[in-house]
């Protein structure tokens, strides 16, 4: 039976999958069928989670956290199950897989196709977000499938992708935030504070941020317990040593 390779890049998002504290960059068992590495963003961090998986023994690999929408009826909530990832070129996961999965997930959740665009930086606007999909014709985006898929790809590997939609296309993370956030993610709180003290960031956009991370998380918790199965676990439900997570 096949181990299934976990790429996240935030402790937000592999929460949604364990309730353990992981480690940095670092293969994690949670059974015998799945392994989850916490490595950062960015497409680098990511690049180098596959391939610490691949070389661990994954014989498939998952790309699983948060999606930047480009397309204006995507909200925070709506989960993203793509075809295929745009990155310099078209990358096409592995479909029998997707279909899978797909049939286990309850029909109140909003499940959408298409194209993942991958980005090598955070995009912070609207317009930036509109230029990338009339440029890649894709409906979302994140700054790892790309890389999980091109190492995939490398190494003749089923993949997948599963992302949520945390910001809408008319609302993204300030600019000045990213000094503020640490590779996983978490705030720095010694750089956030001042920001706020100075006005430089308002309380209001974090309300906001906040807010679509939550509505992110109930989707991707969604999967992992209708369908943990088909990315290598029994179910959410059942909480075990191994780290899986119990409502």
């Amino acid at each position: 039976m096949r181990e299934i390779g976990i790429i996240t890049a935030m402790r937000i998002e592999a929460r949604c999958i364990t309730s353990l504290r992981l480690p940095f960059n670092q293969k994690i068992s949670l059974g015998e069928n799945a392994a989850i590495w916490l490595c950062g963003m960015g497409e680098e961090a990511a690049r180098g989670a596959a391939e610490g998986l691949r070389m661990g023994g994954a014989s498939a690999l998952m790309s699983f956290g948060f999606a930047g929408a480009l397309d204006s009826n995507l909200r925070p909530g709506h989960l993203i199950l793509p075809e295929s990832v745009h990155a310099d070129r078209s990358l096409q996961v592995d479909l029998s897989w997707r279909d899978s999965l797909r049939q286990c997930l309850p029909g109140h959740l909003n499940v959408t196709g298409g194209v993942l665009a991958a980005s090598s930086k955070m995009l912070t606007s609207a317009i930036a977000k509109r230029e990338l999909a009339q440029a890649t014709g894709a409906c979302a985006v994140d700054m790892e499938s790309g890389a999980v898929a091109e190492a995939a790809v490398r190494a003749g590997l089923p993949f997948l992708a599963i992302r949520a939609i945390s910001d809408p296309v008319d609302f993204s993370p300030p600019p000045v935030l990213l000094d503020a956030v640490r590779p996983d993610g978490s705030a720095d709180l010694a750089r956030l504070l001042p920001l706020l003290v100075r006005g430089s960031l308002a309380v209001s956009t974090l309300l906001r941020l906040a807010m679509g991370s939550r509505a992110a998380c109930a989707a991707l918790s969604a999967v992992v317990r209708y369908a943990g199965a088909e990315i290598g676990m029994k179910t959410r439900n059942a909480a075990s040593p191994r780290g899986y997570v119990s409502d």
